[in-house]
């Protein structure tokens, strides 16, 4: 990709788009950050990526393809209006702050602004993320392309034309990791008092977790599938999934915790 981005935010997910941007031969040239924090702009130094403190010490001859921002939505009313001066043909906007809705880029940045809203998670530090990602009417092909490209760097890419399905997704899976990374305490707490050492526990649950979800990943079978494979009639984990899958069990309370999510979301898109 030759395209110059202008990355706004290089925090934890900002920094690991940037890494896997660099990984995938992304020309390091062609990339400028923004970024108050000091210890941000010593990752850009050290990446050889030119890091400005503020949109007005840029270089003048700067003129992005994208300008991503990857900053919290705390702080967005204060950094987005400043980029409004980027906004042309050649150039869209693609936002992964969470709660921040189109129309509200569009109201910073102006009416005709190119602006995909985006929704990544945590994964992407491994490069095992999901994003999903919805564009305005002003985003060519070409914009979609590219931020398609950027966006892949840190795992898979999934579009929506319907914007209110990014607060589900925020809760299924931009959520989703803190629901699994629950999973293994829970899991590991539950073989503690069950006789294991809190170490091997700890170390069983991680494993399998990670494992599982890999076998998932590379099967070719449905997760119902899989699950019936390692489930004999009477055994030990159908004995297990009678609690689990009980009418108060874990698809209850997973349904409720993604409505919840859900609901939250919207709230803060106000």
């Amino acid at each position: 990709m030759n395209e110059t981005v202008l990355l706004v935010g290089c925090g934890k997910m900002g920094g690991a788009l940037l890494r896997r941007w660099l990984e995938r031969d992304v020309d390091a040239g062609h990339v400028y950050i923004v970024d108050p924090e000091e210890e941000s702009r010593s990752l850009a130094h050290d990446l050889g990526i030119s890091c400005s403190e503020a949109v007005e010490t840029l270089p003048r001859d700067v003129a992005p393809a994208v300008v991503v921002f990857a900053v919290k939505p705390q702080i967005t009313d204060d950094v987005v209006p400043a980029y409004a001066e980027f906004v042309g043909p050649g150039t869209v906007f693609l936002s992964i702050a969470a709660g921040r809705p189109i129309a509200y880029f569009e109201d910073r940045l102006g009416e005709d602004a190119a602006v995909v809203r985006a929704m990544p998670n945590t994964p992407a530090a491994v490069g095992r993320g999901i994003s999903v990602a919805c564009a305005n009417r002003h985003v060519t092909g070409d914009g979609r392309a590219t931020c398609n490209e950027l966006l892949a760097a840190v795992g898979e890419v999934a579009w929506v034309e319907d914007e209110g399905l990014l607060d589900a997704v925020t809760a299924t899976s931009g959520s989703g990791p803190a629901y699994v990374f629950l999973l293994i305490e829970y899991l590991a707490e539950a073989g503690t008092e069950a006789g294991l050492p809190s170490g091997l526990a700890m170390q069983l649950a991680r494993a399998t977790v990670a494992g599982a979800g890999e076998l998932a990943r590379q099967s070719g079978e449905t997760p119902s599938e899989l699950r019936r494979n390692v489930t004999s009639p009477g055994g030990t984990t159908a004995a297990a999934l009678e609690v689990l899958m009980a009418d108060d069990g874990m698809g209850q309370l997973l349904t409720r915790a993604v409505a919840e999510a859900t609901r939250r979301s919207r709230e803060l898109a106000g």
